[in-house]
């Protein structure tokens, strides 16, 4: 009879222990779980808070396109990026002044890159003027943005008087980057608290 509530004894200890080993590995998947979500919500406020404008849309950054136009039927805000995506060795794109843009010219140039898709971030609320150094700019290669502050969210008597703003304003985009900012670094502060033992 001793022998057998040792028995019994021993099973629930090593049944516990398994039961220990079960929970720490569950504790360790939610860690990487919580890595996962914090990187989504990373990768989630970088894509609502900036547009990328792909210049030329899926024609790209060549020759007799009319970027004029492009460009006037886009809408540029602070923090957004222009993207140019043309072949490596046979175009490049700078950024000029008026003067340069308008005589196609690259004296003065205040940037210059040539990997073939160029990510370039619009971070000041002003006109920017680029062409294409290597002669595309005499074939039309050239553009100029006008880019626009990010205008503050409106007041909630503005906001009841005008309805609901559109989810693509650049207000809205901006009270949704704020939101999303302000809910991952709780979440981040509560993923060190919790995971760090301190509890």
């Amino acid at each position: 009879m001793i022998l057998k509530s040792r028995v019994s004894v021993v099973k629930r200890v090593s049944s516990l222990s398994r039961f220990k080993s079960i929970t720490n590995h569950t504790d360790s998947e939610r860690v990487k779980l919580s890595h996962a979500v914090i990187i989504f919500l990373f990768l989630f406020i970088s894509a609502v808070s900036a547009t990328d404008h792909i210049v030329g849309a899926n024609r790209g950054w060549n020759p007799g396109i009319n970027y004029t136009l492009w460009a006037n039927n886009h809408t540029f805000y602070v923090n957004d990026l222009i993207s140019f995506r043309y072949q490596k060795n046979q175009y490049n794109v700078f950024e000029v002044n008026q003067t340069g843009y308008d005589n196609c010219t690259t004296d003065g140039a205040v940037g210059n890159w040539s990997s073939g898709k160029d990510f370039i971030l619009l971070d000041k609320a002003k006109r920017y003027y680029f062409i294409c150094g290597n002669g595309g700019c005499f074939q039309g290669m050239k553009v100029s943005v006008l880019v626009h502050p990010l205008p503050p969210p409106p007041s909630s008597s503005t906001a009841a008087a005008a309805g609901v703003s559109k989810p693509n304003s650049a207000a809205a985009r901006a009270r949704m980057s704020g939101l999303m900012e302000s809910f991952c670094l709780v979440l981040w502060i509560g993923w060190i608290w919790l995971g760090s033992g301190w509890i």
